[in-house]
């Protein structure tokens, strides 16, 4: 064992009550831009299974959740009966790795967005797959406020839509270049935002490349640092945006099923018909997010400094996400 093994082998130790307890065989995962995810063999109770350790990755973004905040949203998730992986003990103490991290279980399959879509082998039935995906995201939205283990989260908005309007113009006027279609869709936005709807737990990444699959299903609804009250169709508008459906954008179901299939199994759990135009005015709101997150990316690269690749080629994307944005409010 490593130092770092020697460390969080202790930490379990003492968390579990098992002082035979121990992790072993750590691994970096690929990915995790935001956070990094180290897999690992546990040990306890004289039993093996395997785990993730998750913790911060060197560079971050202010607008995402602690590691402590994401595993009691992850409580939070898993005791509505959302398909996580299972939390199970949370260390803010620095002294052990140098940061905070959680475990977690590990569950099996892939999240790969470009390798789900275009091989039926994963997640099984599509129809049922995406019914299921609709399903969870439900589950997700029973989760309601007032809860004092959420309290982090502070007060939901008093008008989700126009709260994030006015966060997105923050940023694209931080980025100190004019982008006319995104001041066009931010426009679009304010001036047709709907009635407010009542809060609920919004994952604020539910998309394809955030859902672990394996042949059969659904494992894990994965990356929960994003999370914030707010509008229910927001989450089903940023499922449903082209930009995450991997180049399959006959199935505007996350490029994994038909819409229909997958509003079918929201509205089976939510007990409520879902609202289709508010959620393709959360398609439009999705697309300019995620220009406005590409435009930061490409910023740490041309005026931050950074040698990061993933970051310069995130910036290319702006292009075309400005012209969905256009195609989708031309008649507006």
């Amino acid at each position: 064992m490593d130092q770092r093994e020697l460390a969080l082998s202790a930490f379990v130790a003492t968390a579990s009550g098992d002082r035979q307890a121990r992790l072993s065989g750590l691994e970096k995962l690929a990915g995790g831009a935001i956070q990094e995810n180290w897999s690992a063999q546990l040990t306890l109770h004289g039993a093996h299974r395997p785990v993730v350790i998750r913790t911060d990755a060197p560079s971050g973004v202010a607008a995402s959740r602690t590691r402590a905040e994401e595993f009691h949203l992850l409580k939070a998730a898993h005791g509505a009966g959302v398909a996580v992986p299972e939390p199970l003990w949370l260390c803010t103490d620095p002294s052990v790795i140098g940061k905070a991290f959680f475990v977690m279980a590990r569950v099996a399959g892939t999240a790969a967005g470009h390798q789900v879509v275009k091989d039926p082998a994963w997640g099984g039935d599509r129809t049922t797959l995406a019914e299921r995906l609709g399903a969870e995201l439900a589950r997700i939205h029973a989760v309601v406020p007032p809860r004092p283990d959420l309290d982090f989260l502070g007060p939901p908005p008093a008008h989700a839509a126009l709260d994030r309007v006015a966060t997105y113009r923050d940023w694209l006027d931080a980025v100190g270049r004019p982008h006319a279609a995104l001041e066009w869709g931010l426009r679009w936005l304010e001036r047709l935002a709907p009635d407010p709807a009542a809060p609920v737990l919004t994952h604020r990444d539910y998309r394809t490349g955030n859902v672990m699959l394996d042949q059969t299903g659904i494992t894990g609804v994965l990356d929960w640092e994003f999370a914030a009250w707010g509008d229910p169709m927001e989450d089903l508008g940023w499922f449903c945006a082209r930009c995450w459906r991997f180049g399959v954008d006959g199935l505007e179901a996350g490029g994994l099923g038909a819409r229909a299939d997958f509003y079918g199994g929201y509205a089976s759990v939510a007990g409520r018909p879902v609202d289709d135009a508010a959620v393709r005015y959360w398609e439009v709101m999705a697309h300019v997010r995620w220009a406005v997150i590409a435009l930061q990316q490409g910023e740490r690269v041309l005026g931050g400094g950074e040698t990061n690749l993933e970051a310069a080629l995130t910036a290319t994307l702006v292009p075309q996400l400005e012209l969905e944005i256009l195609r989708m409010t031309k008649e507006s």
